[in-house]
């Protein structure tokens, strides 16, 4: 917690609890909140009359004369209405909150989450095929909340989940055996990693069309499964090939998109192989899996089907093959065992919330998910495309992700070159970059995760309305106004007067570590997202209203110029937690 700066509201609520405790209602919620008739407002004199006994307004009046009693109180504390307190900030307190937050590691934000070990399992593209739409919401989503979560003091294990295991590879590797004219291996190919993988893909395509129509094709395919799965070294080898030829096309499009991930975090299904027979035994010995109809499953009363039958979660099939449910029972496994998790999130489509439901629920009575430990299916909404389905090819498959990214870039290019800038060719490339990215990702976090949202260029890269590239925009607007002061380090002066735009961005900047936290908890990035927002637009009131640089008083010019700065790096900050780049220049 060190170098924490405790928010105005939570100095209120703390002067408020105390308080509380003086009139006999010791734990009782204060009700602070932010006001428009005054810097906040409580409403707790109203919640708690009927338990203390008295008149909503008489209780106010006893609330009011203990809080005035604490120290560092509120400069006011007046009575409203039939029992509302509402509550100001002195000037003077009020500025020295924007000195010690410049002056604190990371703005004063409390690492709310210390102490904390959160398991992210993020992104989980399969080897030898492209990434695609279908792999967006789950990266950007992932990113962020590991970012977010890291920034709060939490120990963060990013889980790359790949799936690399499995007869689709004994079908691909017997393929490629036999067309050994296949052109795929990078020094094939100029276009480097992706293109490579693209590659790989159209001969999967190839391959499972062989498997379906050559039965004596489809034979050896098993067979080569079966190599694999014993160890068979040539097998291997060309095995280990596709995966890190696959890794690096991952790899190229993480770096662009600026996310954390790195191979280091892979765990692909292949890790968690030599484990599936003995997590199947753990299973049968507890007598939570039982044999049904030749398989081995596990029944649990609260998932039945249409019929009222229980929907089994199936662990071992009739042939003694294992399935995803084992992989992922194994999974939970080693990351409560072996990395030690207090917190799991599993941030996957909403389509597998039940498949999740029922390995959360194995787990829990396996003994594995206790109490002290939470996991969480993190679901999300689809990418559409203009038309309002899901986003598609012309041909009807999933677009490649590379191609949306090149999109986005492409159509911010456009945007920009067409405003004035005397930007360097190499300067301009990097800000377009950042904005086509950065127009991708916002549009993705800004909305709430478990809806749909349109993927469309054109709104995202727009310099108005709720866009990465507005936010982007003040951001450098803010840095444009300290060069222009000449960088000078700021200095605040308490006892200067307090504009009520002033006022009004100071208590918003305050605000952003309780917005952080509704993020950790809610697993919701579009609160970030709209806090921003909502900074960047307070600022310009401020800004219209304030002048910065032509302030007469070199206190206030000195004061506002602070505040300029604390806007900036707040929004640098926010838009660096969503893995977002906020350039100096735009």
């Amino acid at each position: 917690m060190s170098g924490e700066v405790r928010s105005l509201s939570a100095q209120v609520h703390d002067a408020f609890a105390a308080a509380l405790r003086q009139v006999d209602l010791a734990g009782a919620d204060p009700l602070v909140r932010p006001s428009d008739h005054a810097d906040f407002q409580s409403n707790a004199a109203m919640a708690l009359a009927k338990r203390a006994g008295t008149k909503p307004r008489d209780l106010a009046e006893r609330l009011a004369a203990a809080v005035r009693e604490q120290p560092g109180a509120p400069a006011g504390v007046e009575l409203s209405g039939p029992g509302f307190l509402n509550v100001s900030i002195d000037d003077r307190t009020v500025w020295r909150q924007v000195e010690q937050r410049l002056a604190a590691p990371r703005l004063g934000i409390a690492e709310s989450r210390s102490g904390e070990r959160t398991v992210i399992d993020y992104s989980g593209p399969n080897i030898a095929k492209e990434m695609h739409v279908g792999h967006l919401r789950t990266t950007i989503l992932g990113d962020a909340l590991a970012r977010v979560l890291d920034g709060l003091g939490s120990e963060v294990i990013r889980q790359n989940h790949l799936g690399d295991w499995g007869t689709q590879f004994g079908m691909l590797i017997q393929y490629l055996d036999e067309h050994p004219e296949a052109v795929w291996r990078p020094e094939d190919l100029a276009e480097g990693a992706v293109a490579t993988t693209s590659a790989l893909d159209e001969l999967y395509r190839q391959a499972r069309a062989r498997f379906e129509a050559d039965p004596g094709f489809g034979d050896r395919a098993r067979d080569r499964v079966v190599a694999l799965q014993s160890g068979d070294e040539t097998t291997l080898a060309r095995w280990r090939e596709l995966v890190a030829q696959s890794q690096r096309a991952f790899q190229a499009i993480y770096d662009r998109l600026g996310v954390l991930l790195t191979p280091e975090d892979s765990r692909g299904e292949s890790f968690y192989n030599d484990q599936l027979a003995e997590v199947v035994d753990e299973l049968v010995k507890a007598g939570v899996a039982v044999e049904s109809d030749g398989a081995l499953c596990v029944f649990s009363d609260e998932f039945t089907g249409p019929g009222g039958d229980p929907v089994p979660l199936i662990v071992r099939k009739r042939d003694g093959g294992y399935n995803y449910a084992t992989t992922d029972l194994a999974t939970i496994r080693y990351r409560i065992r072996d990395l030690k998790a207090s917190r799991i999130l599993y941030v996957v489509d909403a389509r597998q919330a039940m498949h999740f439901q029922m390995i959360f629920a194995t787990a829990r009575r396996m003994g594995w998910l206790t109490e002290g430990i939470e996991a969480v299916h993190v679901p999300f909404g689809a990418v559409l495309g203009p038309d309002g389905k899901p986003f598609k090819t012309r041909s009807g498959g999933a677009a490649r992700l590379m191609e949306l990214l090149d999109s986005a870039v492409d159509r911010a290019r456009r945007e920009i070159e067409g405003r004035a800038h005397d930007l360097d060719a190499a300067e301009l490339e990097r800000i377009v970059a950042d904005a086509g990215i950065g127009a991708v990702k916002y549009a993705d976090l800004s909305t709430s995760r478990t809806k749909d949202y349109v993927f469309d260029v054109d709104r995202m890269v727009s310099f108005n309305g709720n866009t990465g590239v507005y936010l982007q925009y003040a951001h450098t607007r803010i840095r444009s106004i300290l060069r222009k002061a000449g960088d000078a380090d700021t200095e605040v002066t308490a006892d200067a007067p307090l504009q009520p735009a002033e006022r009004a961005l100071v208590l918003l900047l305050d605000g952003m570590g309780g917005t952080l936290d509704e993020v950790a908890s809610s697993l919701e990035p579009h609160r970030l997202c709209g806090y921003l927002f909502a900074l960047a637009k307070a600022f310009t009131d401020f800004y219209e209203s304030c002048p910065v640089l032509k302030a007469g008083d070199e206190r206030v010019r000195g004061n506002r110029l602070a505040l300029c700065r604390l806007v900036g790096d707040s929004l640098a900050r926010g838009l660096g937690l969503l893995g977002i780049a906020a350039p100096e220049r735009m």
